[in-house]
């Protein structure tokens, strides 16, 4: 069902960072690794990038060493009743066809094995609030902000921030907390006229509170954990898996990264004393893992921000190391976050939800 097979299959000798890459370009979250001969191999998802990186392994290193040796796969002579029942028991999003010597002749995925009139959700469902940081004044979004809080901003015929909720709900929440100060008016205006269907609360500010500070009015609300999101990032990853990922480590903080890689266009120098040159590398390329921007916060760390003082989430993870308690991070792929709050990534988002 799948017409560029190509676009999914990796050599098992390339690296994990170009992999990532091709991944990243696929839209899709699962890439198959074949041997030279064309043969299958494995595949890589990215749950097995993210395992990798959490344990401080290298970008460097060939994909054979990270990607799953023993992936389903099916026969051309296929039952799609039985390719269905088996997606549902594995919950995989792609399987591929291997004909008699081993090679992939085609790709079927979810939604197409799960038509558009017969669509059946693969994600897994969550009871968990999520917090919507929507009082921002926009600043870097300017003169457009000066109109429309940064939340209302449109990605084709509805706002980032409808955008954001939308992808929680998929995974079945329906509790959500949006934070307010800047444009407040505005947004109450506009959630009253387009009445969604799910439960949602005002948390306002009457001073600025920093980035946190307002969830100190949740300490006495929240049983467990909620979801801190900013409005103006979208965030792709599985919600299922970082919750799961968040409770089982048992962080009072889990914080989303984001891969980043940068090259630099130069060869960089590397000198001793008196200008001597040691080495010389031509256009290396960097990799990092930043902050997106969204967090899940158990109440325990929630009780440490103190009520209605401005408060940083710095100051919160801060304060949550020197009490002894532990902050993870949960990584994912770069183009798995989409940061709308300039106007080059806004355009590049609205182009990515395009396609």
């Amino acid at each position: 069902m799948e017409s560029n097979i190509s676009d999914f299959l990796v050599r098992k000798r390339i690296t994990l960072r170009d992999a990532i890459k091709k991944l990243d370009e696929s839209h899709r979250k699962i890439l198959f690794v074949i041997e030279e001969d064309g043969k299958l191999y494995g595949a890589l998802s990215d749950g097995d990038i993210r395992r990798w990186i959490l344990g401080s392994k290298g970008l460097n290193d060939q994909v054979a060493e990270v990607c799953n040796h023993d992936p389903i796969w099916i026969k051309p002579d296929y039952d799609l009743a039985d390719v269905k029942r088996l997606m549902l028991e594995s919950r995989i999003q792609a399987v591929p066809v291997l004909d008699e010597d081993h090679q992939i002749v085609d790709l079927l995925f979810w939604d197409d094995v799960f038509d558009n009139e017969n669509r059946i959700e693969i994600h897994d469902q969550l009871d968990i609030p999520v917090v919507i940081m929507a009082g921002g004044a926009g600043t870097r979004l300017d003169p457009f902000t000066r109109i429309l809080p940064k939340a209302l901003i449109p990605i084709g015929d509805r706002s980032i921030m409808e955008v954001i909720i939308d992808k929680f709900r998929d995974y079945g929440v329906s509790r959500f907390y949006i934070s307010l100060f800047n444009k407040a008016k505005l947004i109450k205006a506009y959630m009253e006229e387009v009445n969604p269907p799910y439960e949602f609360s005002y948390l306002e500010e009457s001073k600025p509170l920093g980035t946190v500070g307002v969830l100190s009015r949740l300490k006495t609300v929240v049983e467990d954990s909620i979801i801190l999101a900013n409005c103006d990032t979208i965030i792709t990853c599985n919600y299922k898996d970082l919750v799961d990922f968040h409770s089982k480590n048992k962080y009072d903080i889990t914080l989303v990264g984001s891969m980043i890689n940068y090259s630099v266009p130069y060869g960089i120098c590397e000198i001793a004393k008196e200008g001597k040159l040691v080495k010389l590398t031509e256009k290396p390329e960097y990799s990092y893992l930043v902050s997106t921007g969204m967090y899940i916060i158990r109440k325990s760390a929630l009780e440490q921000i103190p009520h209605d003082e401005f408060f940083n989430m710095t100051d919160l993870i801060s304060s949550v190391r020197a009490s002894g308690r532990t902050v993870g991070v949960y990584p994912i792929s770069e183009k798995s976050w989409m940061d709308t709050g300039e106007w080059h990534e806004y355009k590049k988002t609205v182009e990515q939800l395009s396609i």
